[in-house]
């Protein structure tokens, strides 16, 4: 516990070997895997979409405002006065450990790389390739800017890689960071980059106090009583990022990726003022096409507080 952080009552996760989600079903596991590849029929979608505008962030961010600009999948530029904050960012043309293999993405990133401005932070939610990319990782560790942000476990492979400095956080605990104070929360989800190591490292979410409000992203995760314990713990915030892709087959995914409809539940159990939604139209990592997705959400969405933007397209709240 990070000394004088105030812990919400997040149950215990860890058995002393594994992280586990308590309350919550269990992953499914390599049996399930093999009848999920012999039986899928995945949506067709296009190999590549050519439909990305891409844009050129502020260098920085006057007054209280706030500037969202998601860029791909989970990854997200978020610019505040005195901070800019990048989660989970991938800029390499696959989500995968080899160069080529694995999923490929169907759009380009928002942001170019040279028009990347300044990042004071990254937040990293857990080890999954679309998740944590070790070259963007290393790319962003080269401009000598940033501090990261990791759960607990995942610290030792960035160090392995000379990637930091790095602070690793447990549920429930806190640090200071560029503009605020960063607090990682629950997420429902597993990690793991190999055969051996599921569940060796945390996963979780992130509420940044800060400004103007609290901004809650919540890194990959399916639906759970977690999400009333957040907004408990830290009111309903200004901004979440929750993820809407990657739930097809139910039966396989429902224990952690959320379906659109549940990201609509988790967006009114929060009560967040905007929510944005993220993991999805990049990369096709299950069986729904690479739009399905999107096109749910803003055919179910109630309102115009649950944002669904373009690779690039930016939003100011004030």
């Amino acid at each position: 516990m990070q000394p004088g952080s105030s812990a919400p009552p997040f149950p215990r996760h860890f058995d002393g070997k594994r992280f586990f989600n308590p309350n919550a079903s269990s992953p499914r596991g390599f049996l399930d895997v093999l009848r999920w590849k012999l039986t899928s029929r995945p949506e067709a979608s296009p190999r590549f979409v050519s439909d990305v505008e891409q844009s050129k962030p502020p260098l920085r961010v006057e007054g209280s405002q706030l500037r969202v600009t998601p860029i791909n999948h989970s990854t997200v530029l978020l610019q505040q006065s005195g901070s800019h904050i990048l989660t989970d960012p991938i800029w390499s043309e696959r989500a995968s450990p080899l160069t080529a293999v694995g999923p490929r993405r169907h759009r380009k990133p928002g942001v170019r790389w040279e028009d990347l401005p300044r990042i004071d932070t990254v937040l990293l939610s857990h080890n999954h390739y679309d998740h944590l990319d070790l070259a963007t990782l290393r790319r962003l560790t080269d401009r000598g800017q940033s501090q990261f942000i990791a759960p607990a476990g995942v610290g030792r492979l960035l160090q392995s890689r000379n990637i930091g400095p790095v602070q690793e956080l447990d549920w429930g605990e806190s640090a200071p960071i560029a503009g605020g104070i960063v607090h990682a929360v629950p997420a429902v989800h597993f990690s793991a980059r190999g055969a051996f190591d599921r569940n060796a490292t945390l996963w979780c979410g992130y509420v940044i106090v800060a400004e103007g409000g609290s901004i809650y992203f919540a890194g990959d995760t399916g639906f759970g009583e977690h999400f009333a314990s957040i907004r408990e713990r830290f009111g309903p915030p200004r901004l979440a990022l929750l993820p809407i892709g990657a739930y097809e087959p139910r039966w396989f995914m429902s224990p952690i990726h959320m379906a659109p409809g549940e990201a609509i539940r988790a967006h009114e159990v929060l009560g967040a003022r905007t929510s944005i939604a993220i993991h999805h139209g990049t990369f096709q990592l299950t069986d729904e096409g690479i739009d399905t997705p999107k096109r749910i959400l803003m055919a179910s969405a109630h309102d115009d507080s649950f944002l669904v933007l373009d690779n690039g397209q930016s939003v100011t709240l004030p």
